[in-house]
């Protein structure tokens, strides 16, 4: 195979991919989930003075808290403004907290540089998930922890992602990422240089102060995957895959005020890296 081709057809993946989460402006949808991110981080059995690394940290969601815990915590993102956003909420929270761009795939850290490898539905979407697991073990010091919060295939935010793959093609070229949150695809990931792996299915709420139809319009606007959907669709298109999101929406919202409150299930992850 020419691995030529394969390079340049991976780096196109990942122009587009870096173009995706660029696009809208995802700390508004990370706010609905930011309560249930604290309760992640306070099962991750953080101490003062751990070196906590916080995995394509978007805003900040997991950094924060986990500073909080007097953890010395940096954050890596492939998404600019994200940094920015991230570095801007710490200060407010009068956080030392250290940012950098770049890909998880290839991050600029040593060898087991890091007590804690943490990342909450942001290394999931890495289009290569071997590397992905390859470098998350790689920053973690022997005996440390690498804790994922990964989105369930059957869960809300996995439907939702299967809907819109029925109306826009997936990237190809790359696994499902909804396989990070399948307890046998993870058992075979982190089957070398884990000496511990737990797995728990947990469920986090997205509570929102509007209605799901209105929702469905807030992700269009605001989460780069929905954003794009639309943008790659005619108008008949975007009528129907707006039609299909609000009925999700709609069915799995558990208010009834004109509010929105739906719960989705994602798969939590612990693994201890082998001393040896």
């Amino acid at each position: 195979m020419d691995t030529t081709k394969m390079t340049t057809e991976m780096e196109k993946l990942k122009t587009k991919l870096r173009a995706t989460w660029a696009a809208g402006d995802f700390a508004e949808i990370a706010k609905a989930i930011e309560k249930g991110a604290v309760e992640f981080v306070g099962r991750m059995d953080l101490n003062p003075g751990m070196l906590v690394l916080d995995v394509a940290c978007g805003n900040g969601n997991i950094a924060i808290p986990a500073a909080r815990a007097a953890a010395e915590v940096t954050g890596i993102d492939i998404a600019p403004y994200l940094i920015e956003q991230a570095i801007a909420r710490a200060e407010r929270a009068g956080l030392d907290v250290d940012f950098d761009i770049g890909d998880v795939e290839a991050m600029p850290y040593e060898d087991a540089a890091f007590d804690a490898v943490l990342t909450m539905f942001g290394a999931m979407f890495a289009p290569r998930p071997d590397v992905t697991a390859s470098e998350l073990k790689r920053v973690c010091r022997p005996g440390g922890t690498i804790g994922m919060a990964n989105w369930t295939p059957e869960g809300f935010i996995g439907q939702m992602f299967k809907i819109t793959g029925k109306h826009v093609q997936p990237p190809a070229g790359m696994a499902s990422p909804l396989l990070w949150g399948d307890e046998k695809t993870i058992g075979e990931r982190f089957a070398d240089g884990i000496s511990e792996l737990q797995t728990i299915r947990r469920t986090i709420d997205f509570e929102f102060l509007m209605s799901p139809i209105e929702v469905v319009e807030h992700f269009r606007l605001y989460y780069g995957p929905t954003q794009k959907a639309f943008e790659a669709l005619d108008d008949v298109g975007k009528a129907a895959l707006r039609r299909d999101l609000e009925q999700l929406w709609t069915e799995h919202n558990r208010k009834h005020d004109g509010t929105t409150l739906v719960e989705s299930e994602y798969l939590e992850v612990k693994a201890i890296r082998a001393r040896s």
